[in-house]
């Protein structure tokens, strides 16, 4: 019997463990989503700062700047923006299991579909890129030292040019 409360016992302890990851919407703590901003290669087009500009994807929108709520800002990352080069990030954008914008599919957007992402994501991965912007990004006035070294570290080269 004790052996069978000890299997119990670790069985349950090794649940607790394993559904003790934090949602990042609801940490405030947001290295994961700021990961994802790495990982997905946000920063090839708005930049490590997030305000755009140029890049191999064309000019992006300034993060910064943004009005998109969280819900506008997760639907564009998961199904990009139609007759641009923001790709989706969700590999099962435009399907009868996740429609985008009201229900659109790429055939029906014809040229005028986006690109998909060279990584996908997940759900979780999403939300939590999203809640990074939301909570470090949109908002802000130009780009900081201290941001600059809170995104690439206190020695990174990247911030001694900065003021």
């Amino acid at each position: 019997m004790a052996v069978r409360r000890f299997w119990v016992c670790s069985a349950a302890a090794v649940l607790v463990i394993a559904t003790m990851e934090v949602s990042p919407a609801v940490a405030d703590d947001t290295s994961y989503g700021q990961q994802v901003y790495r990982k997905a290669n946000c920063m090839g087009c708005h930049k490590w700062h997030g305000a755009g500009g140029g890049g191999y994807g064309g000019a992006a929108l300034s993060l910064r700047a943004t009005q998109l709520t969280r819900e506008q800002m997760i639907e564009v990352v998961t199904c990009g923006r139609p007759g641009t080069n923001m790709p989706y990030h969700a590999s099962d954008a435009y399907t009868a299991a996740n429609p985008c914008y009201g229900g659109m599919d790429k055939e029906s957007l014809g040229h005028e579909a986006p690109p998909f992402a060279a990584q996908f994501l997940s759900a979780r991965q999403i939300e939590g890129v999203v809640d990074y912007v939301l909570a470090d990004v949109k908002g802000r006035g130009e780009p900081t030292k201290q941001e600059c070294a809170a995104f690439w570290g206190a020695q990174s080269h990247e911030c001694t040019s900065m003021p």
